[in-house]
């Protein structure tokens, strides 16, 4: 699910994948429903392929953001627009308690609840089952290739 929702620089908010032509994209945004058109001179990564400084390694998003689902009871985080850098580590720390403080910024710990919050209200929430079935496919890949 994470691969087809994209964030595009520039833009506000995040899109779903609507459909891919040879040079363009085709998007919707999640917050207001309406379509664009995205070149492949714009600039987009897709949530599945996001990760985060950890001190143990990179931690994937999608673990990030089924960590905070567990934590917020699959509900919207509230916190206020002028919440502190302090408060928000402290915040992050719950949901990644070894997440690297020197190169995890609060701007990226802010993103990250913003992006839980447009996912949860767009009726998005499952975020480990992709992880489960590539690994499968990679394992069913795996024992084709030996065969």
């Amino acid at each position: 699910m994470l691969k087809e929702i994209l964030s595009i620089s520039g833009k506000p908010g995040l899109f779903k994948l609507i459909s891919k032509g040879k040079n363009i994209f085709v998007a919707e945004s999640l917050i207001d429903q309406k379509r664009i058109p995205v070149y492949s001179r714009d600039k987009v990564v897709s949530l599945g392929d996001i990760t985060m400084y950890a001190e143990s390694g990179d931690v994937r998003l999608a673990q990030i953001l089924q960590s905070i689902k567990q934590k917020e009871n699959g509900k919207i985080i509230s916190f206020s627009p002028a919440i502190t850098p302090e408060e928000l580590r402290t915040y992050f720390s719950q949901v990644v308690p070894d997440f690297d403080r020197d190169r995890v910024y609060p701007s990226d710990i802010k993103k990250v609840m913003n992006w839980y919050n447009l996912l949860v209200n767009y009726g998005l929430t499952e975020f480990e089952e992709e992880e489960k079935q590539e690994s499968d496919e990679k394992g069913n890949d795996e024992s084709k290739n030996v065969e």
